[in-house]
């Protein structure tokens, strides 16, 4: 029996596709995508799986959240996360946006891998929706920058060109036993991914009304003696208007997010859940430190 087993960072800037990616390379939903940007805030591993148990390859895919120029202490604290899940990777991956091109986003995060130890890959991505005759282009610029082993063009959201990475990912990685059982999809507990599902559902519903500045927080995470989980979530949000926002009108905003996102974590979860969901104004939630260690980030000075 011989396992194969490395460590894969998916960085890029915001809205790259990053999450989406990882979540076609391991074949089910671990981290939550939005159109909204940053919305992975967390280091987040997903486990994926190519060949058998006896003789194939583990891939653990850091998911990190986008690296952009941060402006308060919490842009700052995901940043930081994004760095530190690229340190030590088996490859390092940076994922574009084939639409958007070469962005001064895009070049500062090139640069800043380029003297990078970690084997480097470019993908680049949504080539579904991509202006074809551009994407080579992009690639020119970007491998002007960085010295890249190899340059992939896949669309994360149909899939096209993402089994031929995965074959190429796994064919890298080194020899060793194998880190997580192989049922194992993500090292999020039930809790984490429970707050990772509300945050994606609140922003997909108010993608343009709902400031980036809130906060998805789990109080209360309970099995019930019939099988089912009570779960009790806060969403923290700077001001009152933003508080009218997410409920809207009688309500409705705030049920509707509730009911889709009790939906998928049932499927997810393979059991009922009863989801109940409180929107609470604190300002200046993005400086307290108990909120950082809520949601898996580090504080920073």
């Amino acid at each position: 029996m011989t396992q194969h087993c490395g460590l894969i960072a998916v960085v890029g800037a915001p809205n790259a596709g990053k999450s989406t990616l990882v979540n076609q390379l391991v074949g089910q939903k671990v981290a939550a995508v939005s159109p909204k940007a940053q919305t992975t805030r967390a280091r987040l591993l997903g486990v994926a799986i190519e060949g058998t148990e006896e003789d194939g390859t583990q891939l653990l895919l850091v998911d990190t959240p986008g690296i952009f120029e941060p402006e308060r202490r919490f842009d700052r604290a995901m940043v930081a996360a994004a760095w530190s899940g690229a340190e030590g990777a088996d490859l390092l991956c940076l994922v574009v946006d084939g639409r958007a091109g070469v962005g001064p986003k895009v070049t500062a995060v090139a640069e800043a891998i380029a003297a990078r130890p970690e084997p480097k890959w470019l993908i680049l991505n949504k080539v579904d929706i991509a202006a074809k005759e551009k994407l080579l282009g992009h690639a020119e610029k970007l491998n002007a920058i960085v010295p890249f082993a190899e340059t992939w063009f896949v669309s994360a959201e149909t899939g096209d060109g993402v089994p031929a990475l995965k074959s190429a990912m796994a064919a890298l990685m080194p020899a060793g036993p194998w880190h997580y059982p192989a049922d194992q999809v993500s090292d999020a507990s039930e809790r984490s991914l429970a707050t990772e599902i509300v945050r994606e559902h609140l922003f997909r519903r108010l993608h343009a009304e709902l400031p980036y500045a809130s906060l998805v927080e789990t109080e209360r995470f309970t099995d019930r003696s019939d099988g089912s989980v009570e779960i009790h979530q806060q969403i923290m949000v700077e001001r009152p208007t933003q508080r009218a926002i997410v409920l809207g009108k009688g309500g409705q905003q705030i049920k509707a997010i509730g009911a889709a996102a009790r939906t998928e974590l049932a499927d997810l979860f393979g059991r009922p859940v009863h989801l109940f969901l409180h929107v609470k104004v604190k300002a200046g939630w993005d400086e307290d430190r108990e909120s950082y260690r809520g949601i898996g980030l580090d504080w920073v000075e």
